[in-house]
């Protein structure tokens, strides 16, 4: 979850930079008669931030009070995301489908894809709107979850999957008890192998080598086993790696077009770019970049229990399992009010107190603040999107907002 991006006295950093930055692929914008429908997405900002978001194709709109929420309070948290402090970038809050608040202001932005020459200066500063691409982060490790349940679906993988059997050409690893580790272990984080990642400065984080790696499912699996398989987390971009080689390996597919094909063009998303590494192949693990409206149709969707306009895009079951806590995550600041916080595949949950109630979350959570939070019981989705990259702090105010937009809600 922490910052890759080089700092302006990382030397080695920005040399690896001025090939990441070569290496950067364009969007992938498929079909530019999108223009139609993002036309009718008006340009917001911070002036009128309690304004009725218009209307699109994908998305109706209804007045706050029609859903629940104590229109005035909503409008001042509104007021509060749109003239804080905190690097927030944009706020859109949706509920039993429909699009109640959105809200886009100017702030500073590093984006993944930035030349060298960006990253060796502080953020450049960006008036966002509903058709600018932001870059995702660690989400892009829940739209894998996503995209493993629908080949789980298939029967083209299973959960109990030992890993190194689907790898025979890597044989060499069966020691340790790496031979243990499942595909359930990498979707949880708790394959047990060693990994630094979490708080871990870019030179001495075991996910950089990522960027560069011939190989990386034998980088990753080729570790030491410091824990037995399923027992404790450990945030780790190498799994999420190795579950999308997995996925190409079993479709046939590069990530890309199964991205498109299976979970993005039912969803309706067709502009989006998932940056690709050294090697051109697209950084599973934090390479994604997404329009705001976007990232609101995940979480409509799991919300719907993986069903998007009457459509089974991913398994109601995977939806179910893939919510529940499988592992203890103990990191508060990705939560909300100091509830309790886990980890399921690729997704992480927890509980949070709503009106002496609590209540179960579920979210796909970035580095920088990005964040697509699900609230099932309420049937809501919020979505944020900041770029105060590498920062603890920036979760913890992206946790007070939509906690602050949870307790506006009266029924």
């Amino acid at each position: 979850m922490r910052s890759f991006l080089p700092s302006p006295t990382n030397l080695l950093a920005s040399a690896c930079l001025i090939l990441l930055s070569a290496c950067a692929g364009t969007p992938n914008t498929a079909g530019d008669h999108i223009g139609s429908e993002r036309a009718v997405v008006a340009r917001r900002s911070a002036a009128d931030p309690c304004a009725l978001p218009p209307a699109d194709v994908s998305w109706q709109v209804a007045p706050p009070a029609t859903l629940g929420f104590a229109p005035d309070k909503l409008c001042n948290t509104l007021r509060g995301v749109a003239g804080g402090a905190d690097n927030v970038h944009g706020l859109l809050v949706e509920r039993h489908g429909k699009l109640l608040a959105e809200v886009y202001r100017s702030g500073t932005d590093t984006p993944i894809n930035s030349s060298l020459i960006a990253q060796l200066l502080p953020g450049t500063a960006t008036a966002f709107s509903s058709d600018t691409l932001h870059d995702v982060r660690s989400v892009s490790k829940s739209v894998i979850g996503l995209l493993t349940g629908i080949a789980i679906g298939r029967e083209q993988l299973h959960v109990n999957d030992k890993v190194l059997d689907l790898y025979p050409e890597l044989a060499s690893l069966r020691t340790q008890g790496r031979e243990n580790i499942t595909v359930q272990h990498l979707l949880t984080m708790s394959a047990g192998l060693e990994w630094q990642e979490m708080s871990h400065g870019w030179l001495t984080s075991s996910e950089t080598p990522l960027l560069w790696r011939r190989q990386p499912v034998s980088y990753y699996l080729n570790r030491t086993l410091v824990t037995k398989p399923g027992e404790v987390f450990n945030y780790a971009g190498g799994a999420t790696a190795v579950l999308a080689d997995l996925l190409v390996r079993v479709s046939g597919r590069p990530l890309e077009q199964l991205v498109r094909e299976d979970l993005f063009g039912p969803l309706n998303i067709t502009s989006w770019e998932w940056v690709p590494n050294l090697r051109g192949v697209p950084m599973a693990y934090a390479g994604l970049r997404l329009l705001p409206r976007d990232m609101l149709k995940i979480g409509r969707l799991v919300n719907n229990q993986g069903r998007w306009l009457g459509r089974q895009v991913v398994p109601q079951n995977w939806i179910v399992d893939m919510q529940r806590q499988h592992v203890a995550a103990r990191l508060p600041f990705m939560g909300m009010k100091g509830g309790e916080v886990g980890y399921g595949y690729q997704w992480w949950n927890g509980t949070v107190d709503w009106h002496g109630k609590p209540l179960r979350w579920t979210a796909a959570i970035g580095n920088g603040g990005q964040r697509i939070a699900v609230v099932p019981e309420l049937d809501l989705t919020v979505v944020v999107t900041a770029g105060d990259y590498g920062s603890p702090a920036i979760q913890t105010a992206v946790g007070r907002i939509v906690a602050a937009v949870l307790d506006v809600i009266e029924r």
